[in-house]
């Protein structure tokens, strides 16, 4: 007891050991027990507070019974006197409970494991700018170590403008916000006085150019136009007659393909699982074919072996240019001409949302959808047609107009 009130005093304090040692409230309630291994070889450590379900906790440490050498022993000294810390640290953290004070240890001191936690314990299957927010504060930071006292308001800004600078349209702000999250529940549990990000909106970055996007007659044309790459070029009809972006076809397994069935991003709330959309027969004829060379057996692995996004969108311009196509065409085009193509069908915008793998109609209203006329010259033909013919030869000039 003395020894386990010494090492609490040098880990928190003499005042508040003194405290500990006259209340007596957790020093005599928390017992260290041992459970031996099934090999009769080590011994591990549990500590209990109570019989209860949920006062019982593993130490996750243990020590060898029979040591066959000084590193061995070393080794049981050295567990011996973690877990009167661990120990003197249950008990703060008893203490604490409802005081408002949270004890020093629950602090990480390399922020980005805090943020690594909360990304690991609040991300949800199908969302990805959680995730994705975490890899871009990486960049942003350039280092593997960031203390909390330098997360300031100034930095926050600076993230969001490091944003906006690499991205275009809603992403910025995509991955700005779950930042922010992440800031308020780390300022809700003490890291911060005052939230640094608080003052800081999450801002998006509207395009500054039009997305090119393919129309019905040059879908076929480059379905006939030959490509030198295979992969890339059954990987992006497929992505025009799936509406799938760079980010699904380049990992796109086997498994999340079910006959004529593709598994979508959307989880269904009723049952947890993933909601599948059906493939159009060209893209079914594309994995088919595919799935024909496959060895016996095999049912899962990637779908197609692409390079890298900057390489595939190479080859996909050469391919277009070569099919007489005068647009600069990215990946992103399938997915876009994807939608357009089906709204030009009079598809209603729920149900392209839903073939997007979208939960709402919101990003079909605001970017799948057409920015540029389909044909201006059939458009402007709508309007009244008006032919000026002469009354008489010298006499006033009367306006017929025909609606067409």
């Amino acid at each position: 007891m003395f020894r386990f009130l010494s090492l609490f005093a040098a880990f928190f304090g003499e005042q508040l050991a003194n405290s500990l040692a006259n209340t007596n409230l957790f020093v005599m309630g928390i017992t260290i027990t041992t459970k031996t291994s099934r090999n009769g070889l080590k011994k591990w450590y549990y500590f209990e507070w109570g019989k209860a379900a949920d006062q019982r906790k593993a130490a996750g440490m243990f020590t060898w019974i029979t040591p066959k050498n000084q590193v061995e022993k070393n080794y049981n000294k050295e567990i011996l006197s973690l877990l009167d810390t661990k120990v003197a640290e249950l008990i703060l953290e008893k203490q604490a409970v409802g005081s408002g004070f949270i004890p020093a240890h629950k602090f990480k001191t390399n922020f980005l494991d805090y943020y690594e936690e909360y990304v690991k314990n609040n991300i949800r299957k199908g969302k990805r700018h959680l995730e994705q927010s975490l890899k871009q504060f990486r960049t942003f930071i350039g280092k593997e170590f960031i203390s909390p006292s330098d997360i300031t308001e100034n930095l926050c800004v600076r993230f969001r403008q490091h944003l906006l600078d690499h991205f275009n349209g809603d992403t910025p702000s995509n991955y700005f916000s779950p930042f922010k999250k992440m800031i308020k529940a780390a300022t809700k549990e003490g890291y911060f006085k005052d939230n640094p990000v608080n003052d800081v909106a999450a801002k998006g970055n509207k395009n500054k150019k039009l997305k090119e996007h393919f129309e019905a007659p040059e879908y076929i044309q480059l379905l006939n136009t030959p490509c030198y790459h295979e992969e890339v070029r059954e990987a992006f009809i497929l992505s025009c007659y799936a509406g799938l972006r760079w980010c699904d076809v380049k990992p796109l397994d086997w498994a999340d393909i079910k006959g004529d069935q593709l598994k979508t991003r959307i989880i269904q709330a009723k049952t947890g699982e993933p909601l599948s959309v059906t493939l159009h027969p060209i893209a079914r004829t594309i994995l088919e074919k595919r799935r024909a060379r496959l060895p016996k057996g095999v049912k899962t692995g990637k779908v197609f072996g692409l390079p890298s996004a900057d390489g595939a969108n190479k080859i996909l311009q050469q391919w277009c240019d070569d099919a007489g196509i005068d647009k600069h065409i990215t990946w992103h085009c399938a997915r876009l001409s994807f939608s357009i193509l089906l709204q030009d069908a009079n598809v209603d915008n729920a149900t392209v949302a839903l073939l997007l793998g979208h939960t709402s109609t919101k990003y079909v209203d605001q970017t799948y959808k057409r920015h540029r006329p389909k044909d201006q010259t059939s458009a402007i033909e709508r309007l009244p047609d008006v032919q000026l013919k002469p009354d008489r030869a010298e006499g006033p000039r009367v306006v017929y107009m025909k609606i067409v």
